[in-house]
């Protein structure tokens, strides 16, 4: 993770800004006596109100301050003492990296986390940490656990029933002079609201009423995104899914959420007190097979339904999802499976899309020479904060969006994305196989290192071949014919797409910061 980070400039500025207002606060404080720590207190908010509107950050209604009172590490700077507690508090254990120290710490029961806070300060910090009570119900209480707004909480309770779960929460305590970017940043990342800068962009082009014909010439035959408008209205979903809707059809059956299955009820009472950088996410493969009137409450949009990958039956990779999730949830960058093309139309919220083309890699993530993994920063927050800026001096800028309920995002395949949820969303998405990404998703499937590569299937080493002997009997000569296409095109010298890209709103090639 990367630190946090303020200029010395901007932080003496900010500390001289801050005096004047000291001293006008002294005046008043003379005349009202007001308590040491509360003192302490309202100085610790002042100075990350003093950041927020230094950088331009709004933290969400419902978050005050860092729960330990942990702080950035440019602060020590200005710490006349130049004492650091998270160190003092580790004893030899100071020498390693926030990151490593946590790591350790994840190796051990909750039992002995608590015991182990009780031994320092900074080990209370540390052990305190949510991230590590998180892995600690997934791996223990796997998906039925009732989430009780933290994630130690949660623990706590579920394992100790009579815990007098009120008197633990308030029992948190702010740790005076803890500095740790590491720390500071996850907190920073679960508080912040997405600003506004980050959602002005939308340089997409958006089309209503189209025909079939003119999207696969304009959009799937360009590889081009496109957003839909006003291809949903058949949609039962759009109308009956609400959450008393779902949770009634849905009843007991469990759905996939990150590593973990869980009853609706459940995840929408964890979405509804879920203050973390990484929320969890329901992402189910196999809705419609587990609730079949999901299946029927939508139809695929008439743009995507020739499905090459159909003709392999029950052997076909996995191919459509439900997703709900969060305000702050999403994906982070990636390339859709086995070269595939996708669409992912919105039911109810919004989401943040960002679209990079297969030839750009966006800036912070790092791919494998393979393609087999990909690094990139721990949550999406986090690209925003660091990355997102230097998009501005690209030549490739990248294509953005919001798609709102009612609306359907065209992912052709190869190009990078990121999503991200603006407010609680539930949506379908579908991968599918056309004649216009066919030669792609064949050439994908029969690399040297498929069984890595394939996903959503078991036979990733023979999937190649199965594919291209049901494609050739139902439709014979094919798969030649698009490869002569295909030659004769790669003869004919083509216009880029990023010399006619226009802004959706304008008409003209222009960004908004």
């Amino acid at each position: 993770m990367l630190s946090y980070k303020h200029s010395l400039l901007s932080q003496i500025l900010m500390r001289k800004k801050k005096r004047k207002k000291t001293q006008k606060k002294n005046k008043f404080n003379k005349l009202v006596k007001i308590p040491h720590f509360q003192k302490q207190h309202l100085l610790e908010e002042e100075e990350e109100e003093e950041v927020r509107e230094e950088e331009g950050f709004s933290l969400k209604s419902s978050v005050s301050s860092h729960t330990y009172g942990v702080q950035p590490l440019g602060n020590l700077l200005f710490n006349s003492s130049s004492h650091n507690s998270r160190n003092t508090g580790l004893g030899n254990l100071q020498t390693l990296s926030d990151e490593l120290v946590l790591d350790i710490l994840g190796l051990l029961e909750g039992t002995h986390l608590g015991i182990l806070a009780t031994v320092s300060k900074s080990l209370y910090v540390f052990c305190n940490h949510e991230p590590l009570w998180r892995n600690l119900v997934l791996e223990n209480l796997k998906g039925g656990f009732c989430f009780n707004g933290s994630w130690k909480s949660t623990y706590v309770f579920a394992c100790k029933q009579s815990t007098n779960l009120s008197e633990f929460v308030s029992s948190s305590l702010k740790v005076r002079d803890f500095y740790s970017d590491y720390l500071f940043q996850s907190w920073l990342c679960a508080s912040l609201e997405m600003k506004s800068e980050w959602l002005e962009r939308d340089n997409i082009e958006r089309r209503s009423g189209i025909s079939v014909e003119e999207f696969i010439l304009n959009f799937e035959e360009p590889n081009k995104p496109v957003l839909l408008e006003g291809c949903l209205k058949n949609w039962g979903a759009l109308e009956k899914w609400d959450r008393d809707y779902l949770v009634g059809v849905c009843g007991d059956v469990e759905f996939a959420v990150g590593p973990v299955d869980m009853k609706l009820e459940n995840f929408f009472r964890y979405s509804d007190g879920a203050k973390e950088e990484r929320p969890l996410y329901l992402f189910d493969p196999k809705f419609a097979e587990k609730v079949p009137v999901l299946g029927s409450d939508y139809e695929v949009p008439v743009y995507f339904r020739e499905d090459l990958f159909s003709y392999l039956g029950y052997e076909r990779p996995d191919y459509r999802w439900v997703i709900m999730g969060p305000a702050g949830s999403g994906s982070s960058f990636h390339i859709d499976p086995n070269s595939t093309s996708a669409w992912n139309g919105v039911i109810k919220g919004s989401k943040k899309w960002v679209l990079f083309p297969p030839d750009v890699i966006p800036p912070g993530v790092h791919p494998s020479p393979d393609g087999a993994e990909v690094a990139c920063p721990v949550s999406i927050i986090e690209w925003f904060m660091n990355f997102y800026g230097a998009t501005k001096t690209w030549k490739k800028r990248p294509i953005e969006c919001v798609c709102k309920a009612g609306e359907v995002m065209f992912v052709p395949n190869g190009w990078w994305h990121l999503v991200i949820n603006l407010e609680e969303s539930i949506a379908i998405t579908q991968n599918y196989v056309s004649r216009r990404n066919l030669l792609n998703v064949l050439d994908f499937l029969k690399k040297p290192n498929a069984s890595e590569l394939v996903s959503g299937t078991k036979d990733g080493v023979n999937l190649y071949e199965k594919f291209r002997t049901a494609i050739e009997a139902s439709f014979p000569g094919t798969i030649m014919q698009l490869m002569l296409k295909a030659e004769e095109k790669a003869k004919q010298k083509k216009v880029s797409y990023w010399e006619t890209v226009t802004d959706a709103k304008v008409g003209g090639f222009k960004f908004c910061f």
